[in-house]
């Protein structure tokens, strides 16, 4: 799997990513809106072994990708389309992008890449993504690459001792294309 945009390539983890999925991980900005509390060596090592494992799937049902700074060869994020069966023809949307990499539309060109992918290589009808309420940065890029609110889950989410409330966007595959037509 590799996937190029005007500024990044998606392409497969390999087990050394380790290091700088890490990096961003590790920071407090990026932690703010996850469950986790800390990441640690083991637990990042086993998160990239999660994406090697499904890159053996057959068939395969999850992409989740490495993004690169196409010009830097960079480690800045993931993202990634996932079905829950191989007859699906629905899949979740996920993306995260290191915090010093913030506000540039990088994961905004990942997630309208990886979007593109689902719809025409994987022929889904359509593709749904959630993220926490008060994640507005994370809302926006949703919004971006045209997906619209579909519901609000108040007290959906507990971690870091207190309820989140979430959202679900989602988009149809004919929505995309009269998006993208435009």
């Amino acid at each position: 799997m590799f996937l190029s945009t005007k500024r990044l390539i998606l392409r497969e983890f390999i087990p050394e990513d380790w290091q700088a999925v890490l990096a961003y991980q590790a920071d407090t900005r990026y932690l703010k809106f996850s469950e986790w509390e800390t990441r640690s060596e083991a637990d990042v090592r086993a998160f990239v072994e999660m994406f090697l494992k499904q890159q053996q799937q057959v068939p395969r049902i999850k992409f989740q990708l490495a993004v690169e700074l196409k010009y830097e060869g960079k480690l800045i994020g993931n993202c990634g389309i996932r079905k829950q069966q191989p007859e699906s023809h629905e899949a979740s949307l996920g993306y995260e992008i290191a915090p010093d990499y913030w506000g540039k539309g990088y994961a905004t060109e990942a997630a309208a890449t990886i979007l593109k992918f689902g719809f025409e290589e994987l022929k889904l009808h359509r593709v749904y993504s959630w993220c926490i309420a008060e994640n507005t940065a994370s809302v926006r890029v949703l919004e971006k690459i045209g997906m619209q609110l579909e519901q609000r889950l108040p007290d959906n989410e507990r971690f870091k001792g207190r309820l989140w409330d979430t959202l679900i966007f989602g988009i149809s595959k004919d929505e995309w294309l009269n998006k993208t037509e435009q």
